[in-house]
């Protein structure tokens, strides 16, 4: 299986600040934002770059949900292999759900290791 089940997920609420030290942390460059546990848009090092880019003081009070971008596609574990691909095309990742439980996610790096 390609996907991986540590997903980190960052929620509306949280500091964009905070959001960073975690991906530098865990070595990911995007986090999937929940919002009253459920799914509702992505934040990506790219959305966090280009926020700061103009005013880096800003970051200091920047919430996630003020710069999240939208939600990943969301599939189920049965998902073939095309449509993965398809799906990465056009978005950094792909959460993997299971009667509407992430259990996983799957990003290109995933796939690319699979080749």
């Amino acid at each position: 299986a390609i996907m991986n089940k540590k997903v980190v997920f960052a929620h509306v609420k949280d500091k964009v600040k905070e959001i960073i030290q975690t991906m530098n942390k865990k070595g990911i460059s995007q986090m999937p934002v929940l919002s009253k546990e459920k799914v509702c848009g992505l934040i990506t090092e790219g959305a966090i770059l280009r926020t700061i880019m103009d005013n880096p003081e800003r970051v200091n009070h920047l919430t996630v949900e003020e710069i999240m971008e939208d939600t990943p596609p969301i599939v189920s574990t049965k998902t073939g292999w095309k449509v993965l691909i398809e799906f990465l095309k056009d978005s950094p990742l792909i959460l993997v759900a299971e009667k509407g439980e992430i259990k996983g996610i799957i990003s290109k790096t995933d796939v690319l290791d699979k080749i």
